[in-house]
């Protein structure tokens, strides 16, 4: 189904003009005369604003092979590296100037073939370089920024505007060339993608920028045939017999996660399209497609970073939980990728509608909604929602983006897609970091350094309520609590909430009588505090019946330390002592009862009446 869905959308959105030819960033020009003699050498990579190189510009070329490696690789046609070109040594390569010989030598013997075949004007004028080049006529003309893997091009001056390889008889020429190749490689077979006969691919074009965590960026494969280890035999069938895909659709699927992974996806015209993935850990990327034209693909990934600037009015409906009227039937697609060990991993593949995607984007968005203790950023204001990078980051050590479990991300990504309960997983994920980094905000010298984790905390939080919620939801059988709310619950009474809740207070009291201290309670007991009560508890009472009287030494504080009593004496009244141990499901409502009583005993005097007017009466 995955190579199915790539193949119909390369058709879809036009990916392959010309099944001969790809478009790639060639990064560098060269332009000859009739005569072989050089005329320049031109860089396509583009300048922005700060002076940073870009990218290169895509060009037509002859496709290349789908992979090349060993000690005799072959060279491409008319299009290559330095290395093949010009026998260019790059510093970071282990190739001698022998090797840089031989190889360029390769390269010049191909493209005579092609000269001599059909006495071109351009092919013989390349030609007649490449031999002033092998005798040094025109040393070291690569300026010293270019790169190992930059592609090198050739231009024919009488042209100006295409490349050689666009030329009409070297068009035919390669054209008949890959004609032959095709024929060479073996029988016909249903191809089990497009369900016609065609000729199997004997290797599957490799993917580009699928990402790779801190390992060097390399092209991986997909459907890797390369050794006997990968090519899964049995039953006697050899290399992709026993799954025979077609040269065209292997090239049409390889040709559409390439566009789905580019950051300047363009179609065989060269026209611009729009980009369809979302990076969710150093080493995980999400591709996204859908089989008609739906504009949410184009706010898909604002949506999910909360990037009001970028969404339209229509879509926010979707951060305040509502469908937003999109009733797109289109089918929507969705593969999880992962580089590691030289190939591509699929992670997660997931099929669902437009419309299905946009009401479970709003209950996904509606389930992490919950009370904020950290301060609005600089403008004063908040995003809309937890962005997904936060989110992630929040479940991984100290919030690196390279600690982000690819499983995990995955199903996260999914669950919020697909409608489902989030893996349980991440609630043991977001607890273990909630209590290995409560104290971060005492250690945290100014209020810049303490903002991202204030922002970090309630995103636990904010997964953690989102899991229980959900579970609550579709696995009813597994919970033993209500759903819970947005904001303090004073009706909720499991054991978790209510300890969390006091540890809230313990904490407020101490800080009204002492201040801000190097290590408070939280710091000091609350990983002991949320797992075994009854070993903790018991001592941190004693120390606030402490902190409240030296409160209420002071005239100013002695009513506030009052009230404070008053919130412990209430939540205690409803505790029939101290657990010995809280389960999973009771850690995260620790956690919750002691985010929501913080963001109440600092509510504003407006924000608590309004909280009031929206609570039922207590239960007795």
């Amino acid at each position: 189904m995955i190579l199915q869905a790539l193949y119909r959308l390369a058709q879809q959105e036009e990916l392959i003009g010309d099944p001969d030819y790809e478009w790639k960033p060639v990064a560098w020009i060269i332009t000859v005369d009739a005569n072989g003699e050089l005329l320049g050498i031109d860089g396509t990579r583009q300048i922005d604003a700060d002076g940073r190189e870009g990218a290169p510009i895509s060009l037509r070329i002859p496709r290349q092979s789908p992979s090349r490696s060993g000690t005799k690789a072959p060279p491409e046609f008319f299009v290559d590296n330095g290395l093949y070109v010009l026998g260019h040594v790059f510093p970071e390569k282990s190739f001698s100037s022998e090797d840089a010989a031989l190889r360029a030598a390769w390269f010049q013997a191909r493209l005579k073939e092609c000269a001599e075949a059909t006495k071109d004007p351009g092919a013989n004028a390349v030609l007649r370089f490449l031999e002033h080049q092998a005798s040094a006529h025109y040393p070291n003309i690569l300026p010293e920024s270019a790169r190992s893997n930059d592609l090198i091009a050739f231009v024919y001056s009488p042209d100006v505007d295409k490349l050689v390889t666009d030329r009409p008889a070297v068009r035919a020429y390669w054209r008949e060339e890959r004609s032959v190749r095709k024929s060479d490689t073996g029988a016909l077979s249903v191809c089990l993608v497009t369900g016609r006969p065609g000729i199997p691919a004997s290797k599957h074009p490799k993917i580009k920028n699928v990402p790779q965590g801190k390992r060097k960026k390399q092209a991986l494969a997909l459907i890797p045939l390369g050794s006997p280890s990968n090519m899964f035999e049995s039953y006697g069938w050899k290399k992709n017999e026993n799954a025979p895909i077609s040269t065209e659709a292997a090239e049409s699927c390889a040709t559409a996660l390439n566009r789905l992974l580019s950051r300047r996806p363009q179609n065989a015209a060269g026209e611009s399209l729009g980009i369809r993935h979302i990076r969710i850990a150093g080493d995980t990327v999400v591709c996204y497609w859908a089989s008609g034209k739906a504009d949410l693909l184009d706010y898909l990934p604002s949506l999910l970073e909360a990037d009001e600037q970028q969404v339209a009015e229509l879509y926010r409906a979707v951060w305040r939980g509502k469908n937003a009227g999109i009733d797109d039937p289109s089918d929507f697609y969705a593969l999880t990728l992962s580089g590691a060990q030289g190939r591509a991993i699929v992670r997660g593949w997931f099929e669902s509608t437009v419309a299905n995607v946009a009401r479970n984007l709003a209950r996904h968005f509606a389930d992490l909604e919950i009370a904020r203790n950290a301060p609005p950023g600089k403008s004063g204001e908040r995003p809309p929602h937890f962005p997904l990078r936060t989110l992630l980051q929040s479940v991984a050590v100290l919030g690196r983006d390279d600690a982000i479990p690819a499983p995990l991300a995955a199903d996260f990504v999914r669950a919020a897609l697909q409608g489902t309960d989030y893996p349980l997983s991440l609630l043991t994920r977001a607890l273990g970091r909630y209590r290995a980094e409560i104290g971060r905000l005492g250690k945290a010298k100014t209020p810049k350094d303490r903002s991202p984790a204030r922002a970090l905390r309630d995103a636990r939080a904010a997964l953690i309520k989102a899991v229980l919620n959900r579970r609550k939801r579709y696995r009813p059988e597994t919970s033993c609590c209500k759903e819970i709310p947005t904001t303090m619950d004073p009706n909720n009474t499991q054991p978790g909430y209510l300890l969390g809740r006091l540890v809230a207070v313990i904490e407020r009291m101490q800080q009204v009588a002492l201040g801000d201290v190097n290590a408070s309670v939280v710091d000091r007991f609350f990983s002991g505090a949320s797992a075994t009560p009854v070993a903790v508890f018991p001592r941190i009472l004693k120390n606030l019946r402490h902190h409240a009287r030296k409160a209420k030494d002071d005239e100013k504080k002695a009513r506030t330390a009052g009230w404070l009593e008053g919130q412990v004496d209430e939540v205690l009244s409803r505790l029939d002592g101290f657990p010995a141990h809280l389960d999973l499901t009771q850690q995260g409502l620790f956690v919750l009862g002691y985010h929501h009583m913080r963001h109440w005993l600092w509510m504003s005097k407006e924000d608590r009446q309004h909280w009031e007017a929206q609570q039922v009466p207590l239960s007795k």
